[in-house]
């Protein structure tokens, strides 16, 4: 007994002093390696990290995450990398870094294996090129090998807490957001292939692709297995069960990623799961709705995402979606009566995500209210001009029911709606094919009414008949008649009638007024986004054909539209045009407009005219309208015109670019334009005249005239567009007697292109033709453009003008500094990127100056001089000008080697205009029998239009070459011309 409690004295005594030892170390380890440790974790972040990294204070502790050692850094911030270097991209109120004991103790390399993160704030950005501000830990080859004093990441685990998570990737589209994020991931990452085993729980997360929301503030518990080759960048999804609200969803795939690309294969599917639990899956507007909704039911969802996107070869990958609900049920508890006997097979795919190839099968689609019932199927393949289409829908419905059964939030309708639709075939446009259709709808005493405005639209009536017995499209035939309604007391009435859809005959009737204001209010909360009244008396009846072949006396098109105060908006144009007050007058095939009042940002515009062709325009998307106007202006501000883009940079500066100004194709119209005043870039112009035609995708100016620096100039082009890439432009200015101090004081491209007239005083003209390519930034390639001119010098005063100055100081010879030119003109010619200067002569101060050769438009000279000496110039000093605008080098000699050319990869400029001296007429046109004005181009190869006004004189603005793609941006640099 006594030896019993002997042994068991030694084994409590032994616990004890372990117990305090260990006590002990847990205080004293701490306490002796704080200061060592932390320098480590300096030395390894400045070392490892290119994001700057910032914290308060640190301590080191066994008990904050017992029982690992633990490095805590309070306060913690890290910047991200290249181009978000100004940004952070991890802040928390802690972090924690768990430190491996052994190699703490014999190694002599700290490891650091845990990652504790505390309210942290997780910003993960990508830009619109690709680049992440993620990429902060630098290469093996790159960190320098340190002593016995190092550290290293080796983690195994990862945990996240009360955290808020951001993920914006710019050039995916793609924005994730969650907050209260808690996460935990074990896997030992330093291994080129591994596993991480993770358990997340997401308070609130959202999900936003291309700006639309497929979640929002849903909460989310995941636990998940992925492997992980991070030398191919290789993603498996071995193991994923996700529950979102409610619903239970298993994930599994891979992700690549290709040089050039992605490739993926995700599959998403829950099945067998509540239809209720698919409901919490839906936006937290409904969450209120659904708390007061009875439900039952089961359903299965499918969603795959499978094969490669590269964007260089337009390779997408493919998309399919499937759901089925059975036995679905659902009654609001105010509802008197409930939706049921649900069912739906839906299933879609979505080849190369090309919406051309869409495929529906809907195999069923039913409900009951009340005994009133929809059925459906609806099996279709292709989309746009060519679609096989195989479907059969009946309803017998009171809309009154359906909305007191569901009670769905700020929605209320009524009305009766009966369909019975039966189509069976295929509908091509191009082979003029159309299905076997027989079809009527008809809704009765509709309304709808929306908690966005007081009153509902009413007394809604529409019967409407698409009946073709044929697969031919002339038997096919749709009427309308008639659709009704009634909104604030304004009755609107429409008729229309179309057959023979292979040579249309029509008769629309349409009367009554539209506010567009409320009506829109009805639909949206978002605001006053659509704005305006429509008054309309219009009746149109005819046939596409003689509209098409000008039997003009068979058509009976008449009647107005008056427009008041329409905010329209266009692909073409970067903000939207505001019609104060619009009148059109429907006379046969011709559309007058009388006293168009319209503005256009700070830009007023009232145009006079008449377009032809109108029915034909709108019945065949092959057709052009045609028309002639008068466009008056008080201020025209041109700048605004120009489509923009705009992106973000690392400091959350805001860049607009100007991208490409895309012109319709099926426009052939004239406009005489008149502008008092015109704003374009910095330059203001008064009194602009000039004929614009538009025709074919093509801008061209003629006759035009302008007032610029007190000066008056002559002008013509065109534009011509080519996708959103790139634009040809051909210009020929001509300016008399204009000041040059003027000039450089109030045109910030004239003192861009021409710093040498900083100090210039005096009069010069300039005659001049220049055409080539612009980038999608509506900036000049320098290798496309050619061009050729005069610039004539009456009386300059060339102060401060640095070749001249420095061939002064070279010679000896102080008279020729700061010479007075006079009565000499300069000829030149630019193509391959260099300007050629012709020989010319000049007198200073007694000396004979003859002067001429090459610049390339990226700053480099080749010029060569002769300074002819007094009294007769017969004995010359040759001189010879290399090196910089910024950085000339003048020798003695006349030998020198000719500046390298840049020639266009794209070959010549399809635009083409003559090169003489502005003589400007009008185009020949051909007046018709309905007095429209037709400009007929005489080269196809010309396409002559307009360009933006006299922004081609900065295709010498810029100096650095685009070489291989014309489209990249030109960064900008000042010129200095040799005259």
């Amino acid at each position: 007994m006594a030896t019993g409690k002997k042994i068991l004295f030694k084994i409590l005594k032994i616990s004890g002093i372990s117990i305090a030892i260990t006590l002990l170390l847990l205080i004293v380890l701490p306490i002796i390696f704080a200061d060592t440790i932390t320098e480590k974790v300096k030395t390894l972040a400045n070392e490892s990290l290119e994001g700057e990294l910032n914290f308060d204070d640190s301590n080191l502790s066994f008990f904050k995450h017992f029982p690992s050692l633990t490095l805590t850094l309070n306060e913690f911030n890290l910047n991200g990398s290249a181009p978000f270097k100004e940004q952070s991209l991890v802040a928390a109120k802690e972090i924690g870094f768990g430190i491996d004991i052994p190699s703490l103790l014999f190694g002599s390399e700290t490891k650091i294996d845990e990652i504790y993160l505390n309210e942290a704030t997780i910003n993960i950005q990508v830009n619109t090129k690709g680049e992440a501000n993620y990429n902060i830990y630098k290469s093996s080859d790159t960190i320098k090998s340190n002593d016995e004093s190092s550290a290293s990441l080796q983690l195994k685990d990862i945990q996240i807490n009360r955290s808020h998570l951001i993920y914006d990737d710019a050039s995916a589209k793609i924005h994730i957001e969650g907050k209260g994020f808690n996460y935990k991931g074990k896997g030992n990452l330093l291994e080129s292939n591994f596993s991480l085993k993770t358990t997340a729980k997401i308070d609130s997360l959202s999900f936003a692709y291309d700006k639309n929301e497929y979640l929002k503030n849903k909460k989310v518990q995941a636990d998940l297995i992925t492997r992980i080759n991070t030398n191919s960048l290789a993603f498996v999804f071995e193991k994923n069960d996700l529950i979102i609200n409610k619903l239970p969803v298993e994930f599994s795939g891979f992700f690549n990623f290709l040089a050039n690309g992605y490739e993926m294969d995700f599959k998403l599917k829950t099945e067998n799961s509540n239809l209720e639990d698919l409901f919490t899956a839906l936006p937290s507007e409904y969450v209120t709705w659904m708390n007061q909704t009875q439900m039952k039911g089961k359903t299965d969802a499918y969603f795959t995402l499978k094969g490669k996107y590269i964007a260089s070869t337009n390779e997408n990958p493919n998309a399919n979606f499937n759901i089925k609900v059975r036995d679905g049920y659902v009654k609001h508890q105010k509802g008197p009566y409930p939706v049921k006997d649900i069912y739906l097979n839906l299933d879609t795919k979505l080849p190369s995500l090309d919406i051309n190839q869409l495929k529906i099968q809907l195999d069923s689609l039913y409900f009951n209210v009340n005994e009133n019932k929809l059925s459906a199927i609806l099996k279709s393949d292709g989309f746009g001009q060519r679609m096989q289409i195989d479907t059969k829908i009946k309803s017998n419905l009171d809309l009154n029911f359906l909305s007191n059964a569901l009670q769905i939030p700020n929605l209320k309708i009524a009305g009766k709606l009966d369909s019975d639709i039966v189509a069976k075939g295929n509908y091509d446009k191009i082979a003029h094919t159309f299905p076997i259709t027989k079809g009527k709808f008809a809704l009765t005493n509709g309304s709808i009414q929306t908690a966005y405005y007081p009153k509902p639209i009413e007394n809604i009536n529409i019967q409407a008949q698409l009946n073709c017995p044929t697969v031919a499209f002339k038997d096919a035939t749709f009427t309308l008649t008639p659709a009704t309604f009634t909104f604030e007391n304004e009755p609107f009435n429409m008729s229309a009638s179309f057959k023979n859809f292979d040579d249309i005959e029509y008769d629309i009737k349409a009367n009554g007024i539209l506010n567009l204001a409320p009506i829109y209010k009805v639909f949206s909360q978002k605001g006053l986004d659509l704005n305006g009244m429509i008054k309309a008396n219009v009746s149109l009846s005819g046939k596409q054909s003689d509209a098409t072949n000008g039997n003009i006396k068979n058509l009976k098109n008449s009647g107005t539209l008056e427009l008041e105060n329409i905010v329209t908006t266009s692909d073409y144009l970067a903000k939207p045009f505001l019609i104060e007050k619009g009148l059109f007058t429907f006379n046969q095939d011709k559309m007058n407009f009388s006293n168009f009042n319209g503005k256009y940002g700070q830009s007023d515009i009232t145009m006079n005219g008449y377009v032809l062709n109108v029915i034909n325009f709108i019945l065949s998307e092959k057709e052009t309208i045609k028309g002639t106007f008068d466009l008056a202006s008080q201020y025209l501000n041109i700048n605004e015109f120009i489509p923009a883009t705009t992106q973000k940079t690392e400091d959350d500066t805001v860049i607009t670019t100007p991208s490409v100004i895309e012109v319709p194709t099926n426009l052939d119209v004239v406009i005489q334009t008149r502008a008092q005043k015109t704003q374009y870039d910095d330059i203001v112009i008064t009194n602009l005249n000039g004929l614009i035609a538009l025709q074919k995708g093509t801008i061209t100016l003629s006759n035009g005239t302008l007032g610029i620096v007190g000066a008056t100039a002559k002008m013509k082009g065109t534009y011509r567009n080519e996708g959103k890439e790139k634009a040809y432009f051909d210009y020929t200015i001509k300016a008399n007697d204009f000041d040059i101090k003027r000039a450089y004081n109030e045109i910030k491209l004239f003192r861009e292109i021409a710093t040498a007239a900083e100090n210039a005083e005096g009069i010069i003209s300039l005659d001049y033709t220049i055409k080539g390519i612009l980038n999608k930034n509506m900036e000049p390639v320098f290798p496309s453009l050619e061009g050729n001119g005069i610039l004539s010098v009456k009386k300059v005063k060339m102060k401060g003008f640095k070749i001249m100055n420095v061939v002064s100081q070279k010679t000896n010879n102080p008279d020729i500094k700061d010479p007075d030119v006079s009565e000499v003109d300069i000829k030149s010619t630019i193509k391959n990127n260099l300007l050629t200067v012709e020989r010319f002569k000049f007198k200073v101060s007694g000396f004979r100056l003859r002067f001429g050769g090459q610049t390339s438009l990226d700053g480099k000279l080749n010029l060569k001089m002769r300074l002819g000496l007094p009294p007769l110039g017969l004995i010359g000093i040759p001189i010879k000008v290399t090196g910089t605008q910024d950085n000339p080098k003048i020798q003695l000699g006349k030998k020198s080697e000719d500046l390298e050319e840049t020639i266009y990869e794209d070959g010549v400029t399809p635009l083409t205009t003559p090169t003489d001296s502005i003589g400007i007429t009008k185009p020949n046109v051909i007046i018709d029998s309905t007095a429209v004005i037709v400009p007929v181009i005489q080269n196809d190869s010309i396409k002559q239009n307009i360009l933006p006004l006299e922004k081609e004189n900065d295709s010498i603005k810029q100096n650095t070459l685009p070489l291989k793609k014309e489209s990249d941006s030109v960064p900008k640099k000042k010129i200095n011309l040799p005259y």
